[in-house]
């Protein structure tokens, strides 16, 4: 008897599509831009929906990444260490050390992008106090990191976190991680921002002597902007791979800070062909 397999992280991608092509509105006034190669500047306007959740029980398997269109999922877990493990918002650093270009169009005119992200990891020092209260106080109810901070955002020029909170849960031999988003770029960021975050927590998991578990993301305001739409109607169309990808991590060490891209790997991942996504700023 043959059993089917299918990869659920293709299912969500294309629910959450659905979700906002059925579901969503018009947004007004938009911040974000698109660069024309002319040099002009145009809105970008979003179709967006709000409150949704998607959970994968990682602990079972199950792993968020689509193969209907493929994922730079090295480069994104190489901003986790630039994020979390370097704290910092050098775009140098970013460049050079993590092989990461994409937050190039977010420099503020200093060579980094402001005082956020990384900068308040290191101002609040909130990986080393999270790495340590769950090794200290492991069923407690206040592991929390949060990157919205007003103090450091409030009149910033920069790019406010855009998934700005984590929460964690010790149960039994298992570490649970919630990651709450303000806001998405269905297209742009969804399948990088779970690749993402799954990965911070197996490296917090290892280093407190725990097995990742469940992995739930809440996303406040998911959208598809007006130039992706006939993409997202592009991806619909595409079929859902009979393969469960799944990420391996086996690290060297037992330190979250001595963890590098080389001590992961993806199996049975076979993306589909590339599909040209423009990025609004």
């Amino acid at each position: 008897m043959s059993t089917t397999f299918v990869n659920k992280a293709d299912i969500k991608l294309k629910d959450l599509l659905n979700y906002v092509l059925d579901n969503g509105i018009m947004d007004k006034d938009p911040r974000p831009y698109w660069e024309d190669p002319d040099g002009t500047c145009t809105p970008a306007y979003s179709l967006f929906a709000t409150q949704y959740v998607e959970t994968f029980n990682i602990a079972k398997g199950e792993f968020p990444i689509t193969t209907i269109k493929p994922t730079a999922w090295k480069t994104g877990i190489r901003e986790i260490f630039w994020i979390y493990q370097e704290a910092s918002n050098d775009l140098q650093v970013a460049r050079d050390k993590f092989g990461i270009k994409w937050w190039d169009s977010w420099d503020i005119g200093d060579g980094t992008i402001g005082s956020t992200y990384g900068a308040i990891v290191k101002r609040l020092d909130l990986m080393n106090t999270l790495l340590r209260d769950l090794q200290e106080d492991p069923y407690g109810r206040r592991h929390i990191m949060s990157l919205w901070q007003e103090d450091d955002l409030r009149g910033e020029i920069g790019l406010p976190p855009c998934a700005f909170q984590t929460m964690w849960t010790v149960r039994g031999e298992y570490l649970d991680c919630t990651l709450i988003q303000r806001s998405q770029d269905i297209l742009g960021a969804n399948n990088i921002n779970n690749i993402q975050y799954v990965a911070l927590m197996m490296m917090v998991a290892h280093h407190c002597g725990l097995k990742p578990g469940k992995y739930t993301h809440f996303i406040q305001n998911a959208h598809i902007y007006d130039r992706h739409i006939p993409i997202a109607k592009q991806i619909l169309n595409r079929p859902i791979c009979g393969k469960q990808p799944k990420l391996i991590f086996e690290p060297k060490s037992d330190n979250f800070y001595d963890f590098t891209i080389d001590d992961f790997r993806i199996v049975d991942y076979e993306p589909q062909e590339k599909i040209f996504i423009p990025i609004a700023i």
